[in-house]
């Protein structure tokens, strides 16, 4: 049985480290991205998000912090591809995850499943923790009222219709700060997303954020090293 009230005191103010990397990418393993994790962890990480469920499990196997388990899944004709149905779902809660979370945009789910019916058959099912993805304050309140333990900003800009929040390429302190003003405490917010520095990141707390998610700007060295060498370029004449 999931004890709630525990999980979140035990991620509540803290930072949590995105896991994840895909092919071609070299630390596409399991085995790595546990080691990544439990760097994370020794660095002062209250929790991990990771994607896929064999990446999950092993990690479950080596680290105790509550792990917030995707499922990155590309259906044709679909813009939704985090835990986009209940098979990738069901797939994530059987890793061995607390916390389970998937896109709660406006956007259409692949099989006409429905968010309302992802929460319902979800709730039946297991008692892990569920968190919405979303882009925009509509899509935050209606997460509430659905009935999520946690909403995270994790998609403001990267959905059609909200691009423009993304051009400055900073973390979307506006989106944050709106839901922590409409849903007090209630319903936690988490910030995520172009979080690339410490200062960022307290930004975020100060704008009401119950945790933090940065991924990037910690494990993907190859994202990291290009921002440097982007800067350098125009010096390599």
């Amino acid at each position: 049985m999931m004890d709630k009230e525990k999980i979140l005191s035990q991620i509540k103010h803290g930072l949590i480290v995105s896991c994840q990397s895909e092919p071609p990418e070299p630390l596409a393993r399991e085995d790595m991205l546990t080691a990544m994790a439990e760097a994370a962890i020794m660095g002062g990480a209250v929790g991990i998000r990771a994607n896929l469920p064999h990446n999950i499990a092993a990690m479950r196997q080596r680290i105790q912090v509550p792990i917030i388990g995707i499922y990155k899944e590309v259906y044709p004709h679909y813009e939704v591809f985090i835990t986009p149905t209940l098979k990738e779902a069901r797939a994530v809660i059987q890793s061995g995850c607390e916390i389970l979370a998937f896109d709660a945009t406006s956007r259409k789910r692949p099989h006409g499943q429905s968010l309302t019916e992802m929460v319902k058959t979800l709730r039946a099912e297991s008692d892990v923790l569920l968190m919405a993805d979303i882009s925009t304050r509509e899509e935050g309140l209606r997460a509430a009222d659905l009935g999520f333990d946690l909403i995270g900003s994790t998609l403001s800009g990267y959905t059609d219709y909200t691009l423009n929040r993304n051009k400055m390429g900073l973390p979307d302190y506006e989106l944050i700060l709106t839901l922590v003003n409409e849903l007090g405490s209630d319903v936690p917010v988490i910030a995520e997303g172009r979080i690339w520095t410490p200062e960022q990141a307290v930004k975020a707390l100060e704008s009401g954020a119950f945790a933090v998610v940065v991924g990037t700007a910690i494990t993907r060295p190859w994202a990291i090293t290009e921002r440097f060498t982007q800067a350098l370029r125009r010096y390599r004449r």
